[in-house]
């Protein structure tokens, strides 16, 4: 070997060296290995008996002060998933997540735009919207009372809108929902708000009835929409009662939801449940997500100051002046085992004066996004120290899989997400998730184009996620859906 040669040989060792030496000082976790899950038992059509009962209930547990239920993912509700295979029920799911973040997205793009039209007279709410894709944005369902006395509805709940509303009879143009439409002329507490009225006016859409009476019209970024009769009505949570709840009774849905009846608005809002009911429930709430491959205890959300954990780490709200709806958070960087990555830093995910960029905290997402430049270095670095799996063929968003079949567990670099005043080290279970049934798993992050990032509800599973609206923070808490 010549003397050229032997040079490139040394520097090759040395260069395999340092490598093996930067592997090695990582930091890993263990994976667990679990396929897809199947759906659950539970269905639209075991639960349409359950969903049309009537439940009286009485005014001795109308002053309850924390409320808890149980969340169930629509991968569970679909009725199309009971005779789907895991794999097209993960596609399906990651074609919803597309919609919602292009809905996102377009909600932050209009709101710099100067928001909504305001519709000047009844006929305005009647034009027809067809939205792209049927599916919906919906991630999270549970049971919830409508009126008095109370019948039962899933009911979509999501952070990243504002607006209760539920459809209506008559309905003049309906998407299909399963069980019977709520009916405001058979209960007691369903009273129609005034034109002019404070309530009205909180609308960033409003208009009035020929019978004085305010109407609502509320779009979502892919087309989307629901109009109707906004009203004031009793809602019930389990056997307790939240009574005065502002929300729409929508005469004319479209494009919305796999079925459930309606949506409960969880946003920063002025019209958001959490706002609306600031008082009594201290403007606190919270939900854990679990992994759905691999427990069985459900979901959960709950209301008021007993939903904070002690063991939760905080980061600050931002507030984004165009825009009042989101949950912006600082994210200052990420960390692959153990080691901050270089090319990541808080200017990718900085909120600026006209409300473009920042980061998001959102329940309705599932997979998240970081700004291109961010998601590349991060990628980066997890490849880097998962060099010892085997890669495989990237999936649908995924560019970034491992072929892992035969394996129970393996080693795998660990992620941590460096919010502002609060470190938050993501399972392994949180990023590296299956595909298929194959043993084919993806790292579960993705890029995009927009300014916007956010933190979607994969990475967040297995922690209670706070969100306290009287404190102005978000907080993190690691094993609380026990």
């Amino acid at each position: 070997m010549d003397r050229q040669g032997k040079l490139v040989s040394i520097c090759f060792f040395i260069f395999l060296s340092i490598c093996s030496s930067v592997s090695t000082s990582l930091q890993y976790q263990t994976l667990v290995l679990r396929s897809l899950p199947q759906p659950q038992s539970l269905s639209w059509t075991t639960q349409q008996d359950i969903d049309n009962q009537i439940i009286p209930t009485t005014e001795s547990d109308s002053e309850t002060t924390v409320l808890s239920v149980d969340l169930h993912h629509v991968d569970n509700l679909s009725p199309s998933a009971l005779n789907s295979t895991p794999e097209a029920i993960f596609q399906l799911r990651l074609q919803r997540d597309s919609v919602r973040v292009s809905t996102l997205t377009n909600m932050v793009a209009r709101s710099g735009g100067g928001g909504h039209a305001r519709p000047k007279k009844a006929g305005d709410f009647s034009g027809s919207v067809t939205s792209g894709l049927a599916q919906g944005s919906g991630e999270y369902f549970t049971r919830i009372g409508i009126g008095t006395p109370a019948r039962y509805f899933y009911m979509v709940l999501d952070t990243g809108s504002d607006v209760a509303w539920i459809q209506c009879a008559p309905c003049r143009k309906c998407y299909t929902q399963t069980g019977r439409i709520f009916n405001p002329t058979k209960s007691k507490s369903f009273a129609g708000v005034a034109c002019g009225s404070p309530l009205c006016r909180r609308l960033d859409s409003a208009g009035c009835s020929r019978g004085k009476k305010c109407l609502y019209q509320v779009s979502y970024g892919d087309g989307s929409f629901t109009v109707g009769e906004f009203a004031t009505e009793t809602l019930t949570f389990r056997r307790s009662r939240v009574n005065n709840v502002a929300f729409g009774c929508g005469h004319d849905n479209e494009g919305l939801f796999i079925g459930a009846a309606g949506l409960l608005g969880l946003g920063r809002g002025k019209l958001s449940f959490p706002i609306l009911t600031g008082r009594r429930f201290g403007r606190k709430f919270s939900y854990c997500l679990v992994d759905r491959s691999a427990s069985s205890i459900p979901s959960s959300i709950i209301f008021g100051r007993s939903s904070i954990p002690r063991n939760a780490v905080f980061t600050p709200l931002l507030t984004n002046p165009k825009l009042d709806t989101f949950y912006y958070v600082g994210l200052n960087g990420i960390s692959v085992g153990g080691v901050r990555v270089p090319g990541i830093t808080a200017s990718h995910f900085k909120l600026d004066r006209t409300g473009n960029g920042g980061v998001i905290v959102d329940s309705g997402t599932s997979v998240t996004r970081l700004t291109q430049s961010a998601y590349i270095a991060l990628r980066d670095a997890f490849r880097a120290g998962a060099s010892n799996l085997k890669r495989s063929t990237d999936f649908s968003l995924f560019d970034t899989c491992f072929n892992l079949a035969g394996k129970s567990e393996v080693k795998v670099p660990m992620v941590v997400l460096h919010f502002t005043n609060a470190d938050v080290s993501l399972p392994a279970s949180n990023y590296l998730i299956p595909v298929d049934t194959n043993g084919k798993f993806c790292f579960a992050f993705a890029g995009t184009m927009s300014g916007l990032s956010i933190i979607g509800n994969i990475q967040q599973q297995g922690f209670r996620v706070v969100f306290d609206l009287e404190s102005s923070r978000v907080g993190f808490a690691p094993r609380g859906c026990a």
